[in-house]
């Protein structure tokens, strides 16, 4: 970082104003001194807000924001930033990308049926060849593989285009997740729960909402999640909804596009989660036990005055 190129891990606490330079070999937290802080404070804040990879939990955040960088975020965590940041440029580009292979289809179409008009059975020929080469399409669509996904007694399940339609999530009594998923594959259907249900829809996900969607209906999306404590509450809260006794079944495919987007981010949240909550909770060990020392430390440099005045303001802000 060009305000403070030291260290390849940056702890910072923006509240507090605090920054550590954490060792990489010993993992000791080393605490900056006051006057080199503020700056780099900011900057880190904002590399942290911007950055693409990230993992929360309630008091800390871990953040990739380089080859050679790590950032430790001390604080609430940041989820509607987090995800306008990861999830909209990346929703967005499918929506693009769906539009544009729409728009290519319809010209070649329009195309087509000019020709079929303006030189009459010649061209027909050519409107049908074009009919017989978007159904090869569609076909080709549906035998495309899509993941191989581990279940819990061991299998692979292959699962191929066409297998998505009929992929839907519902509620389970007694399990510990509350919801698992029903997915076809290519040698039946499996009901997957727990962790295998929650891995599995973070891979199909992307797929199923391969047209993406607007900033609006991402918005939308993360306005779901934020009714919610944890993603896995918003995954049943979705199970429930699918489930709902008095109609059929829904499909994942079948439900509202925010709702699906929601679905996708919820999954991805909680799979980094469980993959980072064991660095996480050493993260956290250690951020307590510098946070003593970082207190005694800047009581020491500041004035009994001068931190009560920093307290009266930091509630003013508050």
């Amino acid at each position: 970082m060009e305000s403070f190129p030291v260290g390849h891990r940056l702890a910072f606490d923006a509240a507090k104003g605090r920054l550590w330079v954490v060792c990489h070999h010993c993992e000791r937290w080393n605490l900056t001194p006051i006057e080199e802080r503020w700056e780099a404070v900011e900057d880190c804040e904002r590399m942290f807000r911007t950055a693409r990879q990230r993992v929360c939990t309630d008091n800390i955040g871990l953040a990739r924001v380089a080859e050679q960088l790590e950032l430790v975020r001390i604080g609430a965590a940041l989820r509607p930033e987090f995800a306008a940041w990861r999830y909209g440029d990346q929703f967005g580009r499918r929506r693009r990308r769906s539009i544009v292979s729409g728009a290519a289809l319809a010209l070649a179409g329009g195309a087509a049926a000019a020709g079929v008009l303006a030189l009459g059975v010649a061209a027909a020929g050519s409107y049908w060849i074009y009919r017989a080469g978007e159904e090869v399409a569609l076909r080709l669509r549906g035998r495309r593989l899509i993941a191989r996904i581990p279940a819990a007694d061991g299998q692979t399940l292959t699962v191929l285009g066409e297998h998505l339609s009929g992929a839907r999530l519902s509620t389970v009594v007694g399990e510990s997740t509350g919801w698992s998923l029903r997915l076809p594959h290519s040698r039946g259907v499996a009901e997957l729960r727990d962790e295998y249900a929650l891995r599995a829809a973070a891979t199909i996900m992307p797929a199923i909402n391969g047209t993406g969607g607007t900033r609006r209906i991402v918005d939308r999306a993360v306005a779901r999640l934020e009714n919610f404590d944890d993603p896995t509450r918003y995954l049943l809260s979705a199970a429930a909804v699918s489930s709902r006794p008095g109609r059929s079944p829904g499909t994942l495919r079948s439900l509202p596009t925010d709702v699906r987007l929601a679905i996708e981010m919820a999954a991805n949240e909680e799979t980094e989660r469980c993959l980072l909550e064991g660095e996480m909770w050493l993260i956290e060990m250690a951020w307590q036990e510098a946070e003593e020392i970082a207190a005694i430390a800047d009581g020491l440099a500041v004035p009994a005055e001068v931190e009560r005045r920093l307290e009266e303001l930091r509630k003013a802000v508050r």
